[in-house]
């Protein structure tokens, strides 16, 4: 499984430059914006959402500033009604806890199954800031590198755009 350490030592491996910030833990970008961590709109608001029938799960990243309609996203992107998964789904499928899903809980994601929906702001941004499948820390590297680690991961990737 990749924690906050494993996270580290894999950016470190693969030789992704990154910069490593530890703080207290947070559980919204409320307490994001407290922390006073540099430009807001580099750092992802992450969510965690499932189908109406529970059989699809979806990673939707999008920036800090930006709010997400999921009747409207929903309907966008052809999946149908949209919902926050529990928590109980978010261990099974990222091994993640409320207060922590990230991009890069798709490591832990062994058959792929989570759909990743990329805000396409980022890939016009130098870089991103995502916790480190903990929220005691956030990473920030280049949003090429994170799209690319998702790819070669094999989870579904699409850039949309958010409103």
């Amino acid at each position: 499984m990749f924690g906050k350490q494993e996270v580290k030592a894999f950016l470190e491996e693969k030789k992704i430059p990154f910069e490593w910030v530890e703080h207290k833990a947070v559980y919204t970008i409320e307490e994001m914006e407290e922390l006073g961590l540099e430009d807001m709109k580099d750092i992802a608001k992450n969510l965690f959402l499932r189908d109406q029938k529970g059989k699809r799960h979806f990673l939707i990243v999008i920036r800090a500033d930006k709010q997400a309609n999921l009747k409207e996203l929903g309907e966008r992107l052809g999946i149908g009604k949209l919902s926050f998964a529990s928590e109980e789904r978010l261990e099974k499928y990222l091994k993640l806890k409320k207060g922590a899903v990230t991009p890069l809980g798709v490591l832990n994601d062994e058959n792929c199954a989570v759909e990743v929906f990329f805000d396409e702001d980022f890939v016009k941004m130098d870089k991103i800031g995502v916790h480190p499948n903990d929220n005691t820390a956030s990473v920030y590297l280049k949003t090429e590198d994170l799209l690319q680690i998702i790819r070669e991961h094999g989870n579904a990737l699409e850039i949309v755009s958010f409103v």
